[in-house]
């Protein structure tokens, strides 16, 4: 579990944000958050005041990092690109998320090492971490200028010969009594593109795999563009199919061989592939997964059923 309840002793009476600081290597903003969340406990309950003076024996919640031993794909002392895979969150949820890509973060680089972007829990691929605050900074900066480049894969329901472009802006969906879609395309929302490619059909499966260039970095905005051309990704669990199976995969009471036939695969077949950017030298990145073997989560075409 990464977040864990520890007893500590405070051998003399000072103020709770420095003992916190001084254990934890914390700046005192850190420390002071971590008492307003409740998470400095005296005989079992939360003390709430930064600034009391405590002594004794307390009891801290706090991330403590556990590894899978998920080594980076690159590093250097700045920062790392780790093989995020299918199914695994970047950040927890909830204090009782068993495992995320914060834990070999932080394994690898301690508590000031962070993720710079976010990836979908069941996309795959490429990671960009900082391994400090200064280079946290710069990194995430840089995703917010549209400087750092990134590509995906995908596998896609039907056939595609041509590159396409879709420019369609993107809003955030405020009512999921009708839908369970977290963005849709609309004219008031954001300037949204994206650029794909096919790659490869393969006719059996009646699925193509396409190369997708996101020049905007909205939420979801691969996932609701290949929805809008009736191309959804395979897998996809909230766009391209029902709302009752949406509904089922997000109560996490879709039976397997439901997702399956509901979505047409068991994950969400979209991989983040490659990364461009520049930190103080240039870096172009690509995944080693080979993309074109998650054909074979993919359900057969006479089986699958969508929503479009």
């Amino acid at each position: 579990m990464p977040f864990v309840k520890e007893k500590f002793i405070v051998p003399k009476e000072m103020p709770a944000f420095l003992y916190i600081m001084r254990t934890f290597d914390a700046t005192q903003g850190e420390a002071q958050r971590l008492i307003t969340k409740g998470r400095l406990l005296i005989n079992g309950m939360s003390m709430w005041r930064p600034g009391e003076k405590i002594k004794g024996e307390i009891e801290i919640v706090y991330f403590k990092a556990h590894s899978q031993n998920h080594s980076p794909l690159f590093q250097n002392k700045d920062f790392m690109i780790l093989e995020k895979p299918s199914g695994v969150l970047v950040h927890p949820n909830t204090m009782s998320t068993p495992y995320s890509m914060l834990d070999e973060i932080r394994h690898l680089a301690g508590n000031d090492a962070n993720a710079t972007h976010r990836i979908d829990m069941e996309t795959s691929g490429l990671l960009l971490a900082s391994k400090h605050k200064k280079a946290e900074t710069y990194l995430k900066n840089a995703f917010e200028a549209k400087t750092i480049q990134k590509s995906y894969l995908a596998w896609v329901d039907g056939k595609i010969l041509e590159p396409f472009s879709v420019t369609k802006s993107i809003k955030t969906n405020n009512d999921y009594s009708l839908t369970k879609h977290k963005v849709f395309i609309d004219d008031s929302g954001k300037f949204a593109h994206t650029d794909f490619k096919p790659l490869h059909y393969d006719e059996n499966l009646d699925a193509t795999m396409v190369a997708c260039y996101p020049l905007t970095g909205r939420t979801h905005q691969i996932r609701v563009h290949l929805f809008h051309v009736k191309h959804p990704i395979l897998g996809d669990p909230i766009y391209g199919t029902t709302f009752n199976a949406s509904n089922a995969y997000l109560d996490q009471t879709l039976e397997d061989e439901e997702r399956m036939i509901q979505m047409g695969a068991s994950r969400l077949l979209l991989h983040a592939q490659s990364l461009y950017f520049q930190y103080n030298s240039k870096f172009y990145v690509e995944s080693k997964t080979d993309f074109s073997k998650m054909k074979n989560f993919i359900c057969k075409k006479e089986k699958r059923r969508f929503n479009r």
